[in-house]
């Protein structure tokens, strides 16, 4: 892959520099040094994947991204000294379309200090957009609710990509603090970052947000995030598990593999919600359950920060509405509210 580089440190920029070289299979496209040069060359020579700070000067890295994903979109992953000191930044990058983030390998030892996880999350996006992708807009990629026999609590069931932490957030902001449904999220993020996320949204909503744990029950009032680098499934009716099964998915945890143990589990009702984010993850799932009668919602184009996984669903008809994102958490609030009536 074409690969650009955006650090205002050069030995940052020599270190990424290395790792992306030391293979055959990337180059190095071009490098800049803020946000405003970086919009400015993307929009000269768009590169299949941009490696992007978020603390720069001029323009930082979320503004870049947010620019870039409006006027020339293309993979991004951010790359920072530190992730974890930099959480609230690396989730606005991720809510304005990028995919995930890593820290910054060192110039002495980049294969030992972040070269080999930086070069897994390249290999990574490159299965994920395919390697001919420069000049491609990433724009263009992308009922009632059936009765049961047995009555659990109403299940809602989200997935989503790049620009999902901000999606998540606004969704779960306007649900009430005693939303009546059980919420599962599965976002496409690395492992190590998913406990920050769920801090960090925990502090937009009344709901309570942690991290799935092995043998978990979905309960009204807990939203419940992936949180390995497996996939989450339900096991059974009641409890969710981990599993390294199927293999060869791009990437992981998979919204499809979650949302089809949904169909395949869960004996109470459904709402599925598949948002933002690049590739197809989700769309054969989400199509899966409104075949069986759930009632499925994807992201309309317009407030997507990338439309790929919704798009794939609505060419599918794996979607009973397509929803601007900020009438979707008001949407589910007022069906379980006539679900409770009834």
């Amino acid at each position: 892959m074409r690969i650009a580089i955006v650090n205002d440190t050069l030995q940052a920029v020599e270190a990424m520099r290395r790792v992306l070289t030391g293979t055959t299979r990337h180059q190095v496209a071009w490098t800049a040094h803020d946000g405003t040069e970086a919009v400015a060359l993307c929009a000269r020579d768009r590169p299949d994947l941009i490696l992007m700070d978020v603390i720069m000067p001029r323009m930082d890295g979320v503004e870049a991204t947010r620019r870039i994903m409006a006027h020339t979109p293309c993979a991004i992953v951010v790359v920072t000294a530190n992730v974890n000191d930099n959480f609230s930044k690396v989730f606005d990058a991720m809510g304005a379309g990028a995919l995930d983030a890593v820290n910054t390998p060192v110039l002495d030892h980049p294969g030992a200090l972040g070269g080999g996880a930086l070069l897994a999350k390249v290999e990574t996006i490159s299965k994920l957009v395919g390697t001919n992708t420069a000049h491609r807009r990433l724009s263009a990629v992308g009922s009632i609710l059936r009765p049961h026999d047995h009555q659990h609590d109403a299940l809602v069931a989200i997935g989503a990509s790049a620009g999902g932490p901000a999606a998540l957030a606004t969704i779960l902001s306007r649900l009430p603090a005693d939303f009546p449904a059980a919420t599962v999220v599965v976002q496409h993020v690395d492992a190590q970052f998913a406990p920050g996320l769920a801090d960090w949204l925990g502090q937009q909503t009344p709901l309570r947000v942690r991290v799935t744990q092995e043998g978990d029950r979905p309960q009204p009032g807990t939203v419940l995030l992936a949180g390995t680098e497996h996939h989450l499934v339900f096991a059974s009716p009641t409890r969710l598990s981990y599993t390294r099964h199927p293999l060869e998915c791009s990437y992981r945890p998979s919204v499809d593999t979650f949302f089809k143990s949904v169909s395949r589990h869960w004996r109470g009702r459904v709402i599925g919600v598949l948002l933002t984010g690049m590739g197809r993850d989700g769309a054969e799932g989400l199509k899966e359950l409104r075949d069986q009668g759930h009632h499925t919602i994807a992201q309309d184009k317009f407030s997507s920060a990338v439309y790929g996984m919704p798009k794939a669903a609505a060419e599918l008809d794996a979607a009973t509405e397509i929803l601007a994102l900020d009438k979707i958490g008001p949407r589910l609030t007022n069906m379980q509210a006539r679900k409770e009536r009834n």
